[in-house]
């Protein structure tokens, strides 16, 4: 999975994090109304979101003329996926995760334990401590 630039990852937030009145997903005009502060040409954001539909980040359907775009993945599936290609740059991945195991927050490191206890269980995640 790709890095996001600056603008693909603003674009992306307001994917992931929806735009008020709107189920379906979101045409072009609404993720630039939604990035209302950057002042962006209407063509850039059309050509930011169809890289991201080229790289496989989102997905698009047809709506008459225009097109509507939704995320392909979740945020959470995205970072957990770049934390999982990050290992794979090559040394030792035992040693990147234990090195990362020393640098959580004891709060981080509860999540991590209850996450790997309840897949060694074969039960579902509970939900993170912000989420519930």
């Amino acid at each position: 999975m790709t890095r996001l630039g600056e603008l693909e990852r603003a674009v992306m937030d307001v994917l992931w994090d929806g735009v008020p009145g709107t189920s379906g997903g979101v045409t072009v005009r609404e993720v630039a109304e939604a990035l209302d502060g950057r002042e962006l040409a209407y063509t850039t954001v059309m050509t930011v979101l169809d890289r991201l539909a080229g790289k496989g980040m989102v997905q698009r359907e047809r709506e008459g003329r225009a097109w509507r775009y939704r995320a392909s993945a979740t945020r959470e599936a995205h970072i957990a996926q770049l934390m999982l290609d990050a290992l794979d740059l090559g040394g030792s991945r035992d040693a990147a995760l234990v090195r990362f195991a020393r640098s959580v927050t004891g709060t981080e490191a509860e999540v991590l334990r209850a996450a790997l206890t309840a897949e060694a269980a074969g039960t579902e995640r509970p939900a993170p401590p912000q989420a519930r």
